[in-house]
């Protein structure tokens, strides 16, 4: 006779951190996730004084993904990747800030993935060319919000949500070889 085996324990959810990368707002947000139920946990922004340097300005996105990796305890993150830009040097300080907290996260030994924009509004809102105002309005949706958070939480918590769902979207297909244009695939 086999020997009864121990219940099983309740499944632990897997807590997912979303950051939305910027130099004067970085957004954040965290969400848990237990089977195919997505539960909202915090959500915020990191601001910077334009005032100081660049280095300064890189240390506070550092140091605040640190403070929100120790508050939070999350298990995975998803950064959101830098489109390139009209103006070259907006586009070279974002992924400086990117960098930034990529550098963070991987110092606090969490995994890291990567979800362009429209990977992302794919996921949650179900096309790469949603407003910010779908994806807000998907956000408090997908995680019952009384409230709708700021643009830059929302952002990250859609890239959250994006992580949660496997990269649905373009997340889920091998794009090698492909391009996008106008939201689709093409070769």
């Amino acid at each position: 006779m086999n020997a009864p085996t121990a219940p099983n324990k309740e499944a632990r959810p897997i807590r997912i951190l979303g950051i939305d990368p910027g130099l004067r707002i970085t957004g954040f947000g965290i969400i848990d996730k237990l089977g195919q139920q997505l539960t909202y946990v915090s959500s915020g922004c990191i601001k910077t004084d334009a005032e100081t340097g660049l280095p300064e300005r890189l240390g506070v996105l550092f140091r605040g993904i640190q403070e929100i990796v120790a508050a939070h305890r999350p298990d995975q993150a998803a950064v959101e990747k830098v489109f390139v830009n009209v103006n070259p040097q907006s586009t070279l300080l974002l992924g400086q800030a990117r960098g930034a907290g990529i550098a963070s996260l991987v110092a606090a030994g969490l995994p890291v993935a990567e979800y362009t924009a429209l990977q992302v509004k794919q996921a949650v809102v179900g096309h790469g060319k949603a407003a910010k105002e779908q994806v807000q309005h998907m956000v408090c949706r997908l995680l019952a919000l009384s409230g709708s958070p700021s643009a830059d939480a929302a952002d990250a918590l859609a890239c959250a949500i994006a992580h949660a769902h496997g990269g649905q979207g373009l997340g889920a297909l091998s794009t090698t070889g492909y391009r996008v244009r106008n939201g689709r695939l093409i070769r």
